[in-house]
């Protein structure tokens, strides 16, 4: 079993970035394929990127591709999610999830653990 807290939400400006990470404990961190998944209000929760136990494969979303960039340190058990120009419609609440050894994907059913969700609020 693995717990994971995120961290590195806020409030920011339209254009501006944001880091967000995810810190891992309890389990083996480099046995899970690692996910960032977000929930805007009124709407389902929809896949943002992924990557892979080994961190040398990468997934996006269209909507996120060229702005944001998932990676991993399997050292420290942590996950980041760099989020550049961000647009209003980026507000959501973002969450970290973890699939046991998975390859890295975007369906919400292959991931076995999830954080408690971390805000973002982009302004325009």
């Amino acid at each position: 079993q693995v717990q994971l807290v995120e961290s590195g939400g806020g409030l920011v400006q339209a254009g501006d970035s944001l880091r967000l990470s995810c810190a891992a404990s309890g389990s083996t961190f480099v046995n899970y394929a690692m996910g960032w998944f977000r929930q805007a209000p009124g709407k389902e929760q929809e896949f943002v990127a992924a990557i892979n136990r080994s961190g040398t494969r990468t997934y996006y979303a269209d909507s996120v591709k060229a702005r944001f960039t998932i990676s991993r340190d399997n050292t420290k058990n942590t996950v980041d999610l760099q989020m550049n120009i961000l647009k209003p419609e980026d507000t959501a609440v973002y969450y970290c999830a973890a699939d046991w050894m998975g390859g890295g994907n975007d369906r919400t059913s292959e991931y076995d653990y999830w954080g408690q969700g971390t805000q973002v609020t982009v302004s325009s």
